[in-house]
């Protein structure tokens, strides 16, 4: 049993490292500023839907897969397979193995770095779900 735990913690510890390369990754300068100018960016938020619909808010347009739920809906984001997809989280964690997963299917993901947590800190716009 030990050693299947400890299999399993490195198994997402190295999918988070694969994630986490300068080509894999994006700043919230960056991201923000590919959003404004280039139309095949695709921003996929990883992130259940209590924290997507949170204060936090989330990016514009943002379709929503929450991670424990890609590997069964990865197809859906099948017509952006030519984009760039850029994806976001609470700090970058879930977004990490999510990009490591898609890149492995032959999607170009990036993650962003801090994820939601790092955009709000940089006062980047988000838009809130008003209730």
């Amino acid at each position: 049993m030990k050693i299947i735990c400890t299999i399993t913690l490195l198994l997402l510890f190295s999918a988070n490292a694969m994630a986490q390369t300068p080509d894999t990754t994006i700043t919230t300068q960056r991201a923000y500023e590919l959003m404004q100018n280039d139309t095949n960016i695709v921003i996929l938020d990883v992130r259940r839907l209590d924290e997507f619909a949170s204060a936090t808010g989330h990016l514009e347009n943002a379709i929503l897969i929450p991670v424990e739920k890609l590997e069964d809906r990865f197809t859906e984001l099948e017509p952006y397979k030519n984009k760039t997809i850029i994806a976001v989280c609470r700090t970058g964690n879930r977004s990490g193995r999510a990009t490591a997963f898609l890149n492995a299917r032959g999607y170009t993901v990036v993650n962003l770095l801090g994820g939601i947590v790092k955009w709000n800190e940089e006062k980047l716009p988000v838009v809130k779900v008003t209730k």
